[in-house]
C-alpha cells in the first residue's frame, strides 16, 4: 500500500522561507512522478511542481525562480524548497505520486506538469500561510 505524508508546513512572513517534505512508502513501480499541488480556501487544486525518477524536474510559472524541488530518490522522499514566499503563496500542499505512465511521459515531454487526475496516490496535505 503506497502511502504518502508530507510535513515542513508552517506560519511565515513574506519573502521567508520553508522546506516541505514528502515521505512515501510501499512504491514499487520502477518508474514513478511526484508533484505538488496547492489548493487555497475556496479554489481548485493547482500543480506547483513534478519531478520524475529520470530527474525531470518541472514548475509552474508563479513558482519558476522561487521553488526548487528535488529528491534522492522520488519512491522515498520530495522536497520542496520554498524561498521569496508571498501571500499568495497560501494555501495546503499536497504531494502525489504514481507510475509514470505514458501519458503522463508525454506531459513532462511537452513541458506540462502532470493533472491532479493522473495520480492515484496522495498525502493528507500540510498547511502553509505567509503573511504579507
Amino acid at each position: 500500500q503506497v502511502q504518502l505524508k508530507e510535513s515542513g508546513g508552517g506560519s511565515v512572513r513574506s519573502g521567508g522561507s520553508l522546506q516541505l517534505a514528502c515521505r512515501i512508502s510501499g512504491m514499487t513501480y520502477a518508474s514513478v512522478c511526484v508533484t505538488w499541488f496547492r489548493q487555497r480556501f475556496g479554489e481548485e487544486r493547482e500543480r506547483v511542481a513534478s519531478i520524475g525518477t529520470t530527474g525531470t524536474t518541472l514548475y509552474a510559472d508563479p513558482v519558476k525562480g522561487r521553488f526548487t524541488v528535488s529528491a534522492d530518490n522520488p519512491k522515498v522522499a520530495v522536497y520542496l524548497q520554498k524561498s521569496n514566499l508571498m501571500p499568495e503563496d497560501s494555501g495546503t500542499y499536497y504531494c502525489a505520486t504514481d507510475r509514470l505512465t505514458i501519458g503522463m511521459n508525454r506531459h513532462l515531454e511537452l513541458g506540462q506538469i502532470p493533472p491532479a487526475t493522473d495520480f492515484e496516490f496522495w498525502g493528507q496535505g500540510t498547511q502553509v500561510s505567509v503573511a504579507s
